[in-house]
Parts: structure tokens; C-alpha cells; sequence
């Protein structure tokens, strides 16, 4: 079925590249949308993964019962997606070379390109490092050295990240400090509730052997790194909001305007996750699924409320200038679903995601099946 989607999906991009990106509801005013938006969401949940698979190696700290090789392999099918998203939203795939060729060092794009790179690199050398441990040939002191360098590595890409939003000065809803650490702890909830996920379904599935214990610590982390990501989205909205200014219009688009739907659908389905992780009553296995579920879908509202909330609000007074969708009649029949969105993708942009999220589930289950990752008793 992956691999079905996945053709799909490629079929769609191969459309994609022959016809234009005029296909897309992208354009001047708006020219980012699903594709980075998506993009933003796959490194988080990639460096979520590698941060709680890396912390117990590189501090010395008792595991979660030998997850650690499913964690990194999770991380690198999100990282090679990620990379993917770029891609496609390139238009060309030969814009890579230009990137390369002609590239601006001063420029956050390229040290994101830079650090993705390095970051899958180091993904991988994680996970072969892992392998020759628990076969004797690596020592736990190399281990844990590359371990502290991943664990740097994956917060370095997600900070990153965050400064080519953070550093747009002319973007109301991007130019904030708190970008960075918000995008850490945005990753530490969507990485912990995606492996939480995978190794629910693969001990179900008989893949793994794993002790409940482990799956209670990790939902307790969940929480955690909910409550902190809350509190940052807090902090950002009260700045905004007191006193009444120019930033009173931002909160007002989030809570009641266009964007109403996406933050209130984050801020229940966090709270949800918080409730369900520090109830001890709550936490079975059919709910934690279901919290893990939310968390996620919680993280990616957020990606679009960043994303869409930043050409939102127009930064120039263009008297008598369309905008949105209104740009083209790309997507229309899914025109009416954005509402007073500037922008809504259109469904060929759907397409291409699916195709790319098929490839990555593909990547992920070739990996189960082909690759060492169940646990053995070196890997406690």
C-alpha cells in the first residue's frame, strides 16, 4: 500500500515538474505553503526521536528498554522526507546544484541545508555505531561520544530551522526569540509521541518485547514536553496581546479569525495529551495511542498557524491587490475549505504530500523488516 501511495505521489510530482508550480495555490504574496510546512513538521519529528533515543547514551541515564535502534531508524525516514519536501518545493530538482553552486553562506537557508545534511550523516553513523556496539566492536565510550554529538546535532538542525522563520523582521507572526526553543520543544513532543506510537504497534505486533514500565516513562515525558511547549505558546501570545497593539490583531487571527480552527484543535489535543500522560488511571495503551495521535496533529496546527499566520497579516499596505487563492484557479473546488486563509493547497499539493509520506512509511517498514532493529540484550 506504501508503495502504491508512493508511486502515486511521484506520478503527481512528475505532473508537477511538467506543468509548473502554477499548479499549486502558491505564489508572490504567499510563497511558501504545504510543502514547507510539512518540511518544518518532519524535522521536528526527526529530531524529537534522535534527542530521546541519544539523552540516556550520552548522560549516562537507564534507557527505555532498547527502542533506541527503532528511534534512530524513525528519525532518518523523517529526515530523508524532510529533505524531500525541500525537493519538491524547489520546482526543479536541478535547483539543488544552485543551491550549492551558487550559494550565500550568510544566509539561514544555506545553514539549514548544511546542518540537515551533516544531521542525516550523523543520523546514520548514530545508528551504524549503535550496531557494532552491541556486536563488541565499538566501545561504549565511542558510542556515547557520537551519542552527545547527535543529541547536539539534533537540536542544532531544529534551531536552526527556527532562525530562517525568526530572523524575517518583516514577518509579525516570525520574528520572535522564543522561534528557537519553541521549535526544540514543538520537536520533543512530536518525536516522543511518534516513537511512542511505533513501539506500541510493533510490541503489539510481536516486533519488540517491551515492559510497560518503559511506555509509561516515555507518556510521562510526553507530558512533560507538552506542558513546556504550552507554556512557551503561552508566553508568546500574552507578548503579543498585553498591551492591546499591533500584535492584539495576531492573537485575534489565532483564537477567532481564520486561523481559529488549527489553534484550538493544538491546544485540546495537547491538553488531552497532558491529561492521559500524568493520570495514571488513563494511561492504557488504546489512550496513549490516541494522546500520541493528538500531540502530533497538535505540532503540525502549529506548523500551519506559523506558516499561514506569517503572510496572513500582509506587512505592506497593496491597496486593490488579490491575494491567496484568489491569485488562480489552481485548486478551486477546494478554494471555499481555506475560508479567510491567504492560502489553502491546492489538491495536487495533497497529492504530492501523500506520495512523499507513503515513501517514508515504505522506508520505515523496509527497514523493520530488512534491518537489525529489534532489541537484543546488549541493547538495554
Amino acid at each position: 500500500m506504501a508503495a502504491v501511495v508512493t508511486v502515486i505521489g511521484i506520478a503527481l510530482w512528475v505532473f508537477q515538474l511538467t506543468s509548473g508550480m502554477v499548479n499549486t495555490n502558491m505564489r508572490n504574496l504567499d510563497s511558501w505553503g504545504l510543502y514547507i510546512t510539512m518540511f518544518m513538521f518532519l524535522v521536528g519529528l526527526s529530531a524529537g526521536g534522535l534527542i530521546i533515543s541519544s539523552v540516556p547514551r550520552a548522560f549516562g541515564m537507564e534507557g527505555f528498554g532498547g527502542i533506541s535502534k527503532v528511534a534512530v531508524w524513525t528519525s532518518i525516514c523523517c529526515t530523508v522526507l524532510a529533505i524531500g519536501f525541500v525537493v519538491v518545493d524547489l520546482g526543479q530538482p536541478l535547483r539543488l546544484w544552485e543551491l550549492f553552486a551558487y550559494s550565500n553562506l550568510g544566509s539561514p537557508l544555506m545553514w539549514d541545508i548544511i546542518v540537515l545534511a551533516v544531521y542525516l550523516i550523523l543520523s546514520i553513523v548514530y545508528l551504524w555505531a549503535t550496531l557494532r556496539a552491541e556486536a563488541g566492536k565499538v566501545s561504549n565510550t565511542a558510542l556515547r561520544v557520537v551519542s552527545v554529538f547527535a543529541l547536539v546535532c539534533a537540536v542544532l538542525v531544529h534551531s536552526v530551522t527556527a532562525w530562517i522563520f525568526g530572523l524575517q523582521q518583516g514577518r509579525e507572526m516570525w520574528h520572535t526569540a522564543l522561534l528557537g526553543p519553541w521549535f526544540v520543544s514543538s520537536a520533543l513532543v512530536c518525536g516522543t509521541a511518534l516513537v511512542l506510537m511505533v513501539v506500541i504497534a510493533l510490541r503489539r505486533a510481536g516486533y519488540l518485547e517491551l515492559d510497560q514500565k518503559n511506555v509509561v516513562k516515555m507518556v510521562k515525558m510526553l507530558g512533560a514536553f507538552v506542558c513546556v511547549d504550552l507554556y512557551f505558546f503561552g508566553c508568546d501570545l500574552l507578548t503579543e496581546a498585553f498591551p492591546a497593539g499591533s500584535g492584539a490583531d495576531l492573537v485575534a487571527m489565532l483564537t477567532t479569525g481564520a486561523l481559529a480552527p488549527f489553534f484550538w484543535i493544538e491546544i485540546i489535543g495537547c491538553a488531552f495529551a497532558a491529561v492521559v500522560a500524568f493520570m495514571p488511571a488513563l494511561r492504557r495503551n488504546g489512550l496513549i495511542v490516541v494522546a500520541a495521535v493528538l500531540a502530533i496533529v497538535g505540532i503540525f496546527c502549529k506548523r500551519v498557524q506559523l506558516l499561514v499566520g506569517g503572510f496572513q497579516i500582509p506587512n505592506l499596505d497593496m491597496p486593490a491587490v488579490a491575494s491567496g487563492p484568489g491569485l488562480t484557479d489552481a485548486g478551486a473546488a477546494l478554494q471555499g475549505a481555506g475560508g479567510a486563509m491567504v492560502y489553502f493547497p491546492a489538491p495536487l499539493e495533497f497529492g504530492v504530500m501523500l506520495g512523499v509520506v507513503g515513501l517514508g512509511a515504505l522506508l520505515l517498514l523496509l527497514g523493520l523488516k530488512f534491518l537489525p532493529l529489534r532489541p537484543v540484550s546488549a541493547s538495554h
